[in-house]
Order: C-alpha cells, then structure tokens, then sequence
C-alpha cells in the first residue's frame, strides 16, 4: 500500500514538470493503459497540462520566496536597494564635473633683515 502511494506521487511529481510533449505521450499511455475514450484522453491531457503549469507556478513562486529570504539573511541588498543607493548618489553628485584646482600656497618673501639673522 505504502509503495503504492509512493509510485503515485512520484508519477505525480513527474507529470508537474514535464514538458507539453511528454504530457501528451503520459496522457496517450494512460487513455491506453485505462482503455479511455478519445473525449476522456483529451480531458485527461487537459486536466494534466492545467497541473502541471500549477505545480510549476507554485514551485517558481515558492523558490523565488526561498531565495529572496536566503539573500536577506545573508545581508545581501536586492536590485531594489542598488537602485535607491544609485538615484541617491545621483542627487549627491554635482551637475558638472569639473576638475578641482588646487592653489599653491602664496610664497613668502623674506626681508633681507631676516636672512641676516639666520
């Protein structure tokens, strides 16, 4: 019984991110296996395309939750924080940049007196 249950949900699993081509040859094997009409096979390959693309929004969905707590944890900032950090250094930065010029400092002239004393 416990395999039983097992083998289904694994086939389960399988169907949820198989590709529209495999879907439809797991949908031909199982009208054949179950000798389905021709209008329960298409309902069946309906029924399983529709789960299949769930199961993949749900596991997207929940991986995309997974990493974004992950990176939170780890103290990494997200795209959104790397652009509020740009826009402010943006507003910081002048509108020109010009070269900054640095002044020598202005020269002393020493009077003769004091290079007598020295």
């Amino acid at each position: 019984m416990f395999e039983d249950l097992k083998k289904t949900l694994d086939k389960g699993l399988d169907f949820a991110f198989m590709n529209a081509e495999k879907v439809a040859q797991a949908a031909k094997d199982l009208a054949k296996e179950n000798k389905l009409t021709t209008d329960e096979a298409k309902k069946l390959y309906d029924f399983l395309v529709k789960k299949s693309e769930e199961a993949k929004k749900t596991v997207e969905a929940d991986i995309q939750v997974l990493v974004k707590n992950t990176l939170k944890k780890m103290n990494i900032p997200t795209q959104e924080d790397l652009k509020k950090l740009e826009d402010r250094i943006k507003k910081l930065e002048p509108a020109k940049k010009s070269p900054v010029k640095v002044k020598s400092a202005p020269k002393i002239a020493r009077s003769p007196k004091a290079k007598e004393k020295s």
